[in-house]
Protein backbone atom coordinates (compact mmCIF):
# COMPACT_ATOMS: atom_id res chain seq x y z
CA UNK A 1 0.00 0.00 0.00
CA UNK A 2 1.27 3.05 -1.09
CA UNK A 3 2.35 5.57 2.00
CA UNK A 4 0.42 8.48 2.57
CA UNK A 5 2.10 12.04 2.51
CA UNK A 6 2.20 14.41 5.48
CA UNK A 7 -0.35 16.58 4.02
CA UNK A 8 -2.85 13.70 3.59
CA UNK A 9 -2.48 12.43 6.91
CA UNK A 10 -3.42 16.17 8.31
CA UNK A 11 -6.13 15.79 5.78
CA UNK A 12 -7.45 12.83 7.22
CA UNK A 13 -6.67 13.80 11.39
CA UNK A 14 -8.78 17.28 10.61
CA UNK A 15 -11.92 15.20 9.27
CA UNK A 16 -11.51 12.81 11.91
CA UNK A 17 -11.31 16.03 14.19
CA UNK A 18 -14.73 17.49 12.60
CA UNK A 19 -16.56 13.98 12.41
CA UNK A 20 -15.36 13.06 16.51
CA UNK A 21 -16.96 17.07 17.61
CA UNK A 22 -20.24 16.27 15.88
CA UNK A 23 -20.67 12.90 16.80
CA UNK A 24 -20.31 13.86 20.34
CA UNK A 25 -22.21 16.95 20.70
CA UNK A 26 -25.53 14.95 18.73
CA UNK A 27 -23.94 12.46 22.15
CA UNK A 28 -24.63 14.71 24.23
CA UNK A 29 -21.44 14.39 26.45
CA UNK A 30 -18.03 13.45 26.88
CA UNK A 31 -14.71 13.33 29.23
CA UNK A 32 -11.79 14.81 27.56
CA UNK A 33 -9.91 11.68 29.20
CA UNK A 34 -12.28 9.47 28.40
CA UNK A 35 -12.22 7.55 25.23
CA UNK A 36 -13.46 9.90 23.09
CA UNK A 37 -11.69 12.90 24.57
CA UNK A 38 -8.95 10.42 23.59
CA UNK A 39 -9.96 9.98 20.18
CA UNK A 40 -9.94 13.72 19.76
CA UNK A 41 -6.64 14.64 21.50
CA UNK A 42 -5.05 12.10 19.08
CA UNK A 43 -6.71 14.01 16.12
CA UNK A 44 -5.97 16.74 17.01
CA UNK A 45 -1.88 15.97 17.75
CA UNK A 46 -1.79 14.26 14.48
CA UNK A 47 -3.23 17.18 12.80
CA UNK A 48 -0.61 19.27 14.79
CA UNK A 49 -2.17 23.07 14.80
CA UNK A 50 0.82 25.75 14.12
CA UNK A 51 -0.88 27.91 16.66
CA UNK A 52 -0.71 25.32 19.19
CA UNK A 53 3.34 25.01 18.77
CA UNK A 54 4.92 21.83 20.52
CA UNK A 55 1.84 20.48 21.63
CA UNK A 56 3.21 17.08 20.38
CA UNK A 57 6.51 17.29 22.15
CA UNK A 58 5.89 14.99 25.96
CA UNK A 59 8.81 17.25 27.56
CA UNK A 60 7.38 20.45 27.14
CA UNK A 61 4.68 22.82 27.87
CA UNK A 62 3.30 25.10 25.12
CA UNK A 63 3.46 27.82 26.39
CA UNK A 64 2.51 31.06 23.55
CA UNK A 65 -0.32 28.32 22.65
CA UNK A 66 -1.68 28.51 26.38
CA UNK A 67 -1.44 31.94 26.08
CA UNK A 68 -3.04 32.37 22.82
CA UNK A 69 -5.99 30.08 24.28
CA UNK A 70 -6.48 31.64 27.95
CA UNK A 71 -7.09 35.37 25.93
CA UNK A 72 -10.17 33.51 24.50
CA UNK A 73 -11.39 31.47 26.48
CA UNK A 74 -13.23 32.95 30.22
CA UNK A 75 -11.01 33.48 33.26
CA UNK A 76 -11.34 30.12 35.70
CA UNK A 77 -12.01 27.78 32.72
CA UNK A 78 -8.49 26.21 33.96
CA UNK A 79 -9.99 24.44 37.07
CA UNK A 80 -13.65 23.17 35.94
CA UNK A 81 -14.90 19.98 35.84
CA UNK A 82 -17.90 20.49 34.48
CA UNK A 83 -18.10 22.81 31.29
CA UNK A 84 -21.86 22.71 29.33
CA UNK A 85 -22.73 24.25 25.94
CA UNK A 86 -25.92 25.41 25.20
CA UNK A 87 -28.33 27.98 23.28
CA UNK A 88 -29.31 30.90 23.97
CA UNK A 89 -30.60 30.78 28.50
CA UNK A 90 -32.25 33.79 29.79
CA UNK A 91 -29.58 34.02 32.72
CA UNK A 92 -30.01 37.42 33.53
CA UNK A 93 -32.29 36.82 36.63
CA UNK A 94 -29.53 34.76 38.42
CA UNK A 95 -26.32 34.70 40.20
CA UNK A 96 -24.13 33.46 37.52
CA UNK A 97 -21.63 35.33 37.03
CA UNK A 98 -21.17 36.65 33.13
CA UNK A 99 -17.50 36.39 31.47
CA UNK A 100 -16.32 37.51 28.05
CA UNK A 101 -13.09 36.62 27.15
CA UNK A 102 -10.06 39.06 26.45
CA UNK A 103 -9.70 37.98 22.99
CA UNK A 104 -12.68 36.64 21.60
CA UNK A 105 -16.41 37.73 21.44
CA UNK A 106 -18.20 34.62 22.99
CA UNK A 107 -20.02 34.91 26.08
CA UNK A 108 -20.29 32.50 28.99
CA UNK A 109 -21.28 32.22 32.95
CA UNK A 110 -19.43 31.09 35.87
CA UNK A 111 -22.45 29.06 37.31
CA UNK A 112 -20.11 27.82 40.22
CA UNK A 113 -16.29 27.59 41.01
CA UNK A 114 -15.74 24.69 38.96
CA UNK A 115 -19.20 24.26 36.13
CA UNK A 116 -19.02 26.63 33.39
CA UNK A 117 -21.76 27.38 30.76
CA UNK A 118 -20.89 28.79 27.39
CA UNK A 119 -24.08 30.12 25.43
CA UNK A 120 -23.14 28.84 21.95
CA UNK A 121 -24.80 31.77 19.41
CA UNK A 122 -22.22 31.76 16.28
CA UNK A 123 -22.84 28.23 15.10
CA UNK A 124 -20.52 25.23 14.75
CA UNK A 125 -17.39 26.95 14.24
CA UNK A 126 -17.52 28.26 17.63
CA UNK A 127 -18.35 24.43 18.68
CA UNK A 128 -15.01 23.53 17.24
CA UNK A 129 -12.89 26.60 18.56
CA UNK A 130 -14.06 25.40 22.04
CA UNK A 131 -13.57 21.95 22.02
CA UNK A 132 -9.53 22.45 20.38
CA UNK A 133 -8.91 24.71 23.20
CA UNK A 134 -9.97 22.45 25.67
CA UNK A 135 -8.47 19.50 24.53
CA UNK A 136 -5.30 21.42 24.03
CA UNK A 137 -5.44 22.57 28.00
CA UNK A 138 -5.89 19.09 28.76
CA UNK A 139 -3.09 17.76 26.68
CA UNK A 140 -0.94 20.23 28.42
CA UNK A 141 -2.34 19.82 31.98
CA UNK A 142 -1.65 15.94 31.62
CA UNK A 143 2.50 17.09 30.91
CA UNK A 144 2.41 19.32 34.11
CA UNK A 145 0.79 16.33 36.40
CA UNK A 146 3.37 14.17 35.02
CA UNK A 147 6.08 16.58 35.46
CA UNK A 148 5.11 17.08 38.67
CA UNK A 149 3.78 14.05 40.02
CA UNK A 150 5.32 11.06 38.71
CA UNK A 151 8.26 11.07 40.45
CA UNK A 152 9.64 8.31 42.65
CA UNK A 153 9.54 10.16 45.77
CA UNK A 154 5.99 11.40 44.87
CA UNK A 155 5.05 15.19 44.20
CA UNK A 156 8.08 17.09 43.06
CA UNK A 157 9.66 19.68 45.31
CA UNK A 158 9.45 22.14 42.08
CA UNK A 159 5.07 21.48 42.38
CA UNK A 160 5.72 21.68 46.34
CA UNK A 161 7.12 25.20 46.34
CA UNK A 162 4.60 26.30 43.46
CA UNK A 163 1.63 25.28 45.90
CA UNK A 164 3.00 27.57 48.74
CA UNK A 165 2.89 30.53 46.36
CA UNK A 166 -0.85 29.62 44.90
CA UNK A 167 -1.95 29.31 48.69
CA UNK A 168 -0.26 32.98 49.30
CA UNK A 169 1.75 31.60 52.45
CA UNK A 170 4.31 34.34 50.91
CA UNK A 171 4.85 37.46 49.36
CA UNK A 172 7.57 37.41 46.93
CA UNK A 173 10.49 39.19 46.62
CA UNK A 174 12.20 40.19 43.46
CA UNK A 175 14.83 37.13 44.51
CA UNK A 176 11.84 34.64 45.38
CA UNK A 177 10.01 35.80 42.27
CA UNK A 178 13.37 34.72 40.13
CA UNK A 179 13.35 31.48 42.31
CA UNK A 180 9.65 31.17 41.48
CA UNK A 181 9.35 31.06 37.90
CA UNK A 182 12.86 28.87 38.06
CA UNK A 183 10.95 26.09 39.64
CA UNK A 184 8.01 26.43 37.37
CA UNK A 185 9.84 26.28 34.13
CA UNK A 186 11.83 22.92 35.46
CA UNK A 187 7.95 21.79 35.37
CA UNK A 188 6.85 22.80 32.51
CA UNK A 189 10.15 21.47 30.61
CA UNK A 190 11.17 25.36 28.88
CA UNK A 191 13.83 27.90 29.80
CA UNK A 192 13.49 30.51 32.40
CA UNK A 193 13.42 33.23 29.71
CA UNK A 194 10.47 31.70 27.89
CA UNK A 195 8.52 31.31 31.34
CA UNK A 196 9.19 34.91 32.36
CA UNK A 197 8.05 36.01 29.07
CA UNK A 198 4.44 34.11 29.70
CA UNK A 199 4.37 35.36 33.35
CA UNK A 200 4.61 39.09 32.30
CA UNK A 201 2.22 38.51 29.46
CA UNK A 202 -0.39 37.18 32.06
CA UNK A 203 0.59 39.52 34.79
CA UNK A 204 0.07 42.31 32.31
CA UNK A 205 -3.85 41.27 31.11
CA UNK A 206 -4.46 40.17 34.61
CA UNK A 207 -3.63 43.83 35.96
CA UNK A 208 -5.28 45.57 33.30
CA UNK A 209 -8.28 43.28 32.34
CA UNK A 210 -8.81 40.81 35.13
CA UNK A 211 -9.09 38.43 31.83
CA UNK A 212 -6.71 35.40 33.74
CA UNK A 213 -5.94 33.91 36.99
CA UNK A 214 -2.46 34.61 36.88
CA UNK A 215 0.31 32.10 35.43
CA UNK A 216 1.07 30.42 38.66
CA UNK A 217 -2.55 29.74 39.36
CA UNK A 218 -3.09 28.42 36.23
CA UNK A 219 -0.69 25.88 35.91
CA UNK A 220 -1.15 24.94 39.48
CA UNK A 221 -5.31 24.63 39.15
CA UNK A 222 -4.50 22.38 35.84
CA UNK A 223 -2.10 20.28 37.28
CA UNK A 224 -4.07 19.69 40.42
CA UNK A 225 -7.33 18.55 38.14
CA UNK A 226 -5.54 16.37 36.56
CA UNK A 227 -4.18 15.18 39.87
CA UNK A 228 -7.60 14.39 40.83
CA UNK A 229 -8.50 12.45 37.88
CA UNK A 230 -5.94 10.38 38.18
CA UNK A 231 -5.60 9.78 41.85
CA UNK A 232 -9.01 10.05 43.32
CA UNK A 233 -10.65 8.93 40.06
CA UNK A 234 -13.81 11.64 40.29
CA UNK A 235 -14.92 14.87 39.29
CA UNK A 236 -13.56 13.69 35.77
CA UNK A 237 -13.45 16.90 34.01
CA UNK A 238 -17.20 16.57 31.24
CA UNK A 239 -18.40 18.14 28.88
CA UNK A 240 -22.13 18.72 27.99
CA UNK A 241 -24.15 19.51 25.02
CA UNK A 242 -27.49 20.30 26.10
CA UNK A 243 -30.52 19.60 23.81
CA UNK A 244 -31.31 23.18 23.00
CA UNK A 245 -28.29 23.42 21.70
CA UNK A 246 -28.62 20.05 19.33
CA UNK A 247 -32.04 22.20 18.25
CA UNK A 248 -30.15 25.04 17.21
CA UNK A 249 -27.47 24.24 14.94
CA UNK A 250 -27.93 24.29 11.24
CA UNK A 251 -31.59 26.23 11.78
CA UNK A 252 -29.63 30.40 11.72
CA UNK A 253 -32.09 30.77 14.74
CA UNK A 254 -29.64 33.91 15.68
CA UNK A 255 -28.70 35.17 12.62
CA UNK A 256 -32.27 35.16 11.52
CA UNK A 257 -33.10 37.82 14.47
CA UNK A 258 -30.12 39.59 13.92
CA UNK A 259 -31.39 40.51 10.37
CA UNK A 260 -34.82 40.92 11.15
CA UNK A 261 -33.62 43.66 13.43
CA UNK A 262 -31.91 45.28 11.31
CA UNK A 263 -33.74 45.52 8.02
CA UNK A 264 -36.58 46.72 10.73
CA UNK A 265 -33.73 49.42 11.76
CA UNK A 266 -33.27 50.24 8.16
CA UNK A 267 -37.14 50.79 7.36
CA UNK A 268 -37.56 52.57 10.56
CA UNK A 269 -34.89 55.18 9.64
CA UNK A 270 -37.27 55.36 6.16
CA UNK A 271 -34.03 54.36 4.22
CA UNK A 272 -35.53 51.03 2.79
CA UNK A 273 -35.93 52.38 -0.68
CA UNK A 274 -32.40 53.39 -0.65
CA UNK A 275 -29.42 51.44 -2.73
CA UNK A 276 -27.49 49.65 -0.41
CA UNK A 277 -23.59 48.22 -0.25
CA UNK A 278 -22.86 45.94 2.35
CA UNK A 279 -19.13 45.92 3.73
CA UNK A 280 -18.20 43.25 6.26
CA UNK A 281 -15.48 44.91 8.47
CA UNK A 282 -14.47 45.93 11.84
CA UNK A 283 -16.70 48.84 13.45
CA UNK A 284 -13.64 52.08 13.24
CA UNK A 285 -12.12 52.06 9.72
CA UNK A 286 -15.05 52.53 7.40
CA UNK A 287 -16.46 55.23 9.88
CA UNK A 288 -12.87 57.13 10.91
CA UNK A 289 -11.99 57.10 7.50
CA UNK A 290 -15.37 59.26 6.49
CA UNK A 291 -16.22 60.90 9.78
CA UNK A 292 -12.18 61.10 11.30
CA UNK A 293 -10.87 64.42 9.62
CA UNK A 294 -14.52 66.12 10.31
CA UNK A 295 -14.67 65.23 13.95
CA UNK A 296 -11.08 66.00 14.83
CA UNK A 297 -11.79 69.73 12.62
CA UNK A 298 -15.03 70.64 14.67
CA UNK A 299 -12.67 69.74 17.52
CA UNK A 300 -10.32 72.41 17.03
CA UNK A 301 -7.53 69.58 16.36
CA UNK A 302 -5.32 69.85 13.46
CA UNK A 303 -5.82 66.92 10.85
CA UNK A 304 -2.69 65.69 8.94
CA UNK A 305 -2.12 65.42 5.51
CA UNK A 306 -1.04 62.01 5.77
CA UNK A 307 -4.38 59.56 6.20
CA UNK A 308 -2.34 56.79 8.30
CA UNK A 309 -1.05 59.66 10.78
CA UNK A 310 -4.57 61.15 10.92
CA UNK A 311 -5.70 57.53 12.18
CA UNK A 312 -3.44 56.79 14.63
CA UNK A 313 -4.32 60.34 15.96
CA UNK A 314 -7.99 59.81 16.54
CA UNK A 315 -7.56 55.77 17.31
CA UNK A 316 -8.37 56.43 20.84
CA UNK A 317 -10.62 58.99 20.26
CA UNK A 318 -13.49 56.52 19.08
CA UNK A 319 -16.27 58.63 21.19
CA UNK A 320 -15.46 62.02 19.85
CA UNK A 321 -15.54 60.54 16.21
CA UNK A 322 -18.98 58.40 17.16
CA UNK A 323 -20.98 61.92 18.34
CA UNK A 324 -19.51 63.28 15.23
CA UNK A 325 -20.76 60.54 13.13
CA UNK A 326 -24.23 60.49 14.81
CA UNK A 327 -25.15 63.73 13.87
CA UNK A 328 -23.68 63.18 9.93
CA UNK A 329 -25.59 60.14 9.06
CA UNK A 330 -24.32 57.10 10.87
CA UNK A 331 -26.50 55.01 12.77
CA UNK A 332 -24.77 52.61 15.79
CA UNK A 333 -27.05 49.22 15.88
CA UNK A 334 -26.18 46.93 18.55
CA UNK A 335 -27.06 43.74 18.45
CA UNK A 336 -29.62 42.38 20.73
CA UNK A 337 -29.85 38.84 19.70
CA UNK A 338 -26.71 37.37 21.33
CA UNK A 339 -24.81 37.13 18.27
CA UNK A 340 -22.26 39.37 18.58
CA UNK A 341 -22.32 41.41 15.38
CA UNK A 342 -23.06 44.89 15.31
CA UNK A 343 -23.54 47.68 12.40
CA UNK A 344 -23.14 51.09 11.24
CA UNK A 345 -25.54 52.31 9.23
CA UNK A 346 -24.39 55.05 7.09
CA UNK A 347 -26.48 57.24 5.13
CA UNK A 348 -23.59 58.71 2.20
CA UNK A 349 -26.59 61.44 1.59
CA UNK A 350 -25.66 63.45 4.74
CA UNK A 351 -21.99 63.52 5.22
CA UNK A 352 -20.22 66.67 4.11
CA UNK A 353 -17.86 65.54 1.15
CA UNK A 354 -15.96 68.53 2.44
CA UNK A 355 -15.22 67.23 5.27
CA UNK A 356 -13.88 63.82 4.41
CA UNK A 357 -9.76 63.88 4.48
CA UNK A 358 -8.64 64.43 0.53
CA UNK A 359 -6.21 61.19 0.93
CA UNK A 360 -9.74 59.13 0.34
CA UNK A 361 -10.02 60.53 -3.27
CA UNK A 362 -13.48 60.32 -2.97
CA UNK A 363 -15.61 62.49 -6.04
CA UNK A 364 -17.45 65.14 -3.90
CA UNK A 365 -19.97 65.48 -6.08
CA UNK A 366 -21.35 62.10 -6.48
CA UNK A 367 -20.91 61.92 -2.70
CA UNK A 368 -22.95 64.96 -2.68
CA UNK A 369 -26.14 63.31 -4.93
CA UNK A 370 -25.71 59.61 -3.29
CA UNK A 371 -28.54 58.04 -2.27
CA UNK A 372 -26.55 54.93 -1.38
CA UNK A 373 -26.44 53.48 1.93
CA UNK A 374 -23.54 51.47 3.75
CA UNK A 375 -23.89 48.79 6.03
CA UNK A 376 -21.21 47.77 7.48
CA UNK A 377 -21.35 44.73 9.51
CA UNK A 378 -18.86 43.03 12.11
CA UNK A 379 -16.70 40.96 11.67
CA UNK A 380 -18.57 36.84 11.61
CA UNK A 381 -16.76 33.98 12.66
CA UNK A 382 -16.44 30.77 11.09
CA UNK A 383 -19.92 29.56 9.37
CA UNK A 384 -21.86 32.09 11.55
CA UNK A 385 -20.75 33.96 7.80
CA UNK A 386 -23.03 32.32 5.67
CA UNK A 387 -25.93 32.39 8.08
CA UNK A 388 -25.95 35.87 8.45
CA UNK A 389 -25.07 36.73 4.71
CA UNK A 390 -28.19 34.08 3.87
CA UNK A 391 -30.48 36.08 6.30
CA UNK A 392 -29.62 39.74 5.05
CA UNK A 393 -29.96 38.84 1.74
CA UNK A 394 -33.65 37.33 2.17
CA UNK A 395 -36.67 39.23 1.20
CA UNK A 396 -38.20 41.41 4.04
CA UNK A 397 -41.20 42.96 5.03
CA UNK A 398 -41.76 46.55 4.69
CA UNK A 399 -45.46 46.27 6.59
CA UNK A 400 -47.56 45.59 3.06
CA UNK A 401 -45.41 43.31 0.92
CA UNK A 402 -42.07 40.77 0.61
CA UNK A 403 -39.21 42.77 -1.05
CA UNK A 404 -35.98 42.66 -1.55
CA UNK A 405 -33.48 45.10 -0.56
CA UNK A 406 -31.46 46.88 -3.21
CA UNK A 407 -28.45 45.37 -3.00
CA UNK A 408 -25.85 46.93 -5.34
CA UNK A 409 -22.45 45.40 -3.90
CA UNK A 410 -21.12 43.44 -1.31
CA UNK A 411 -17.31 43.83 0.19
CA UNK A 412 -15.69 41.61 2.79
CA UNK A 413 -12.48 42.79 4.13
CA UNK A 414 -11.04 40.20 6.40
CA UNK A 415 -7.71 39.62 8.68
CA UNK A 416 -5.78 36.06 6.86
CA UNK A 417 -2.84 34.04 7.24
CA UNK A 418 -0.70 34.52 4.50
CA UNK A 419 1.35 31.82 2.62
CA UNK A 420 3.76 33.55 0.94
CA UNK A 421 4.25 37.04 2.72
CA UNK A 422 4.78 38.42 5.83
CA UNK A 423 2.10 40.39 8.52
CA UNK A 424 0.77 43.46 7.15
CA UNK A 425 0.78 42.44 2.85
CA UNK A 426 -2.52 42.16 1.41
CA UNK A 427 -4.57 39.29 -0.59
CA UNK A 428 -6.95 39.54 -3.33
CA UNK A 429 -9.12 36.47 -3.66
CA UNK A 430 -9.80 35.09 -7.09
CA UNK A 431 -11.63 31.86 -5.50
CA UNK A 432 -12.18 30.43 -2.00
CA UNK A 433 -11.35 26.73 -2.05
CA UNK A 434 -13.07 24.88 0.99
CA UNK A 435 -10.76 23.18 3.34
CA UNK A 436 -12.38 19.15 3.88
CA UNK A 437 -15.36 19.28 1.31
CA UNK A 438 -15.78 19.52 -2.39
CA UNK A 439 -16.86 23.31 -2.54
CA UNK A 440 -14.95 25.53 -4.20
CA UNK A 441 -16.41 28.91 -5.40
CA UNK A 442 -14.42 31.26 -8.03
CA UNK A 443 -14.73 34.81 -7.60
CA UNK A 444 -15.29 37.75 -9.66
CA UNK A 445 -13.52 40.21 -7.54
CA UNK A 446 -13.90 43.56 -8.54
CA UNK A 447 -10.52 44.30 -6.93
CA UNK A 448 -7.14 44.77 -8.70
CA UNK A 449 -3.78 45.28 -8.20
CA UNK A 450 -2.69 48.38 -9.25
CA UNK A 451 -5.93 49.83 -7.23
CA UNK A 452 -3.92 49.80 -4.35
CA UNK A 453 -0.64 52.32 -2.98
CA UNK A 454 2.43 50.82 -2.88
CA UNK A 455 4.56 50.07 -0.19
CA UNK A 456 2.29 47.58 0.42
CA UNK A 457 2.82 43.74 -1.31
CA UNK A 458 -0.58 42.20 -2.99
CA UNK A 459 -0.81 38.62 -3.61
CA UNK A 460 -3.42 37.45 -5.51
CA UNK A 461 -5.18 33.88 -5.93
CA UNK A 462 -7.02 31.35 -3.99
CA UNK A 463 -7.79 31.80 -0.54
CA UNK A 464 -8.31 28.73 1.36
CA UNK A 465 -11.57 28.28 3.91
CA UNK A 466 -10.22 26.56 7.05
CA UNK A 467 -12.22 24.94 9.47
CA UNK A 468 -11.09 26.90 12.63
CA UNK A 469 -7.63 29.04 13.36
CA UNK A 470 -6.72 25.88 15.86
CA UNK A 471 -6.87 23.29 12.86
CA UNK A 472 -4.04 24.55 10.81
CA UNK A 473 -1.66 22.07 9.64
CA UNK A 474 1.38 23.41 8.12
CA UNK A 475 1.99 20.36 5.74
CA UNK A 476 -1.63 20.74 4.47
CA UNK A 477 -1.22 24.75 3.91
CA UNK A 478 2.19 23.87 2.36
CA UNK A 479 0.31 21.99 -0.40
CA UNK A 480 -2.01 24.73 -0.93
CA UNK A 481 0.68 27.16 -1.61
CA UNK A 482 3.33 24.86 -3.37
CA UNK A 483 0.61 22.70 -5.73
CA UNK A 484 -1.73 23.53 -8.43
CA UNK A 485 -3.68 25.49 -6.21
CA UNK A 486 -1.60 28.16 -5.78
CA UNK A 487 -3.27 29.53 -2.61
CA UNK A 488 -2.32 32.81 -1.05
CA UNK A 489 -3.79 32.80 2.08
CA UNK A 490 -5.70 31.33 4.67
CA UNK A 491 -9.01 32.03 6.51
CA UNK A 492 -12.16 31.16 7.82
CA UNK A 493 -14.88 33.17 6.35
CA UNK A 494 -14.95 33.71 2.99
CA UNK A 495 -16.14 30.38 1.61
CA UNK A 496 -19.30 30.69 3.61
CA UNK A 497 -20.10 34.12 2.41
CA UNK A 498 -19.72 33.29 -1.21
CA UNK A 499 -21.97 29.83 -0.60
CA UNK A 500 -24.63 32.70 0.71
CA UNK A 501 -24.17 34.55 -2.13
CA UNK A 502 -24.84 32.57 -4.83
CA UNK A 503 -27.55 31.32 -2.86
CA UNK A 504 -28.96 33.97 -3.16
CA UNK A 505 -28.29 34.96 -6.74
CA UNK A 506 -29.69 31.51 -7.55
CA UNK A 507 -32.84 32.69 -5.61
CA UNK A 508 -32.66 35.99 -7.54
CA UNK A 509 -32.58 37.86 -3.59
CA UNK A 510 -29.84 39.82 -5.71
CA UNK A 511 -28.09 41.03 -9.37
CA UNK A 512 -26.10 38.39 -10.94
CA UNK A 513 -23.82 41.45 -11.98
CA UNK A 514 -23.58 42.89 -8.46
CA UNK A 515 -19.90 43.47 -7.33
CA UNK A 516 -18.26 41.85 -5.05
CA UNK A 517 -14.97 42.60 -3.56
CA UNK A 518 -12.52 40.02 -1.21
CA UNK A 519 -9.74 41.78 0.49
CA UNK A 520 -7.48 40.15 3.53
CA UNK A 521 -5.00 41.75 4.93
CA UNK A 522 -2.89 39.40 6.40
CA UNK A 523 -2.64 39.39 10.47
CA UNK A 524 -0.12 36.38 10.59
CA UNK A 525 2.28 33.72 8.35
CA UNK A 526 1.36 29.86 9.78
CA UNK A 527 4.46 28.66 7.75
CA UNK A 528 7.17 30.91 9.17
CA UNK A 529 8.20 30.20 12.79
CA UNK A 530 7.14 32.80 15.30
CA UNK A 531 4.97 34.92 12.59
CA UNK A 532 1.71 32.35 13.96
CA UNK A 533 -1.37 33.82 15.69
CA UNK A 534 0.01 32.72 19.01
CA UNK A 535 3.34 35.06 18.43
CA UNK A 536 1.10 38.16 19.53
CA UNK A 537 -1.23 41.20 17.67
CA UNK A 538 -0.14 43.57 14.60
CA UNK A 539 -0.60 46.14 16.75
CA UNK A 540 -0.15 49.97 14.53
CA UNK A 541 1.68 47.46 11.84
CA UNK A 542 -1.96 46.57 10.73
CA UNK A 543 -3.27 50.41 10.25
CA UNK A 544 -2.25 50.81 7.03
CA UNK A 545 -3.11 47.47 5.50
CA UNK A 546 -6.80 47.48 7.18
CA UNK A 547 -7.03 50.95 5.92
CA UNK A 548 -5.55 51.20 2.80
CA UNK A 549 -8.24 47.96 1.86
CA UNK A 550 -11.07 50.66 3.25
CA UNK A 551 -9.72 53.43 1.60
CA UNK A 552 -10.45 51.31 -1.80
CA UNK A 553 -14.04 49.82 -0.59
CA UNK A 554 -15.00 53.59 -0.09
CA UNK A 555 -13.55 54.76 -3.57
CA UNK A 556 -15.07 51.84 -5.31
CA UNK A 557 -18.69 52.34 -3.91
CA UNK A 558 -18.61 55.98 -4.23
CA UNK A 559 -16.45 56.54 -7.59
CA UNK A 560 -18.57 54.45 -9.13
CA UNK A 561 -19.96 55.39 -12.57
CA UNK A 562 -22.47 52.45 -12.59
CA UNK A 563 -24.98 53.37 -10.17
CA UNK A 564 -27.89 50.99 -11.39
CA UNK A 565 -30.82 53.11 -10.40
Amino acid sequence: MEELSKSQKARIAIRTFKIHADSLTLQGAYKPSGKAGEKLADSLRLISPEIYGSMTDERIVELKGLEYVMDRMPRGIEKCTRIILTAQEDFNQTSFKKIIPLKRRRVSYAVSEKEMCFVITRGTSEIYDILTHITFLNNEAEKIYRQAFNKIDGMSPEWAELEKIVSGEKTMSKEELDQAIWNLSIILGRTYRETRDSYESFEKKRVKSSSNNGLFKIMYDVGMRIRGEREDGVNLLTIYFTPSLHEMIGHHKYASLWATSLKKKICDLGLEDRPVHVISANMHSIRNLLYGAGSLGSSGEIVSDDIYEMIKVIKNKDSLVIDYARKHGCTLHEDRSGINIDVNIIDLARIDGQKVHPGIHLSVEKLQESKALLVVIDYAFGIQAFEIMDEMLKPFSDGEEQRNMDIQSISIMGKAGVLEGKKGDIMLATAHVMEGTPHNYIVDNDFDEKDFDNGVNIYSGPMVTVLGTSLQNKDILERFHSSSWSAVGLEMEGGHYQRAISGAIIQKHIRPDMKIRYAYYASDNPLVSGQTLASGPMGEDGIIPTYMISKIILQKIINSDDDRK
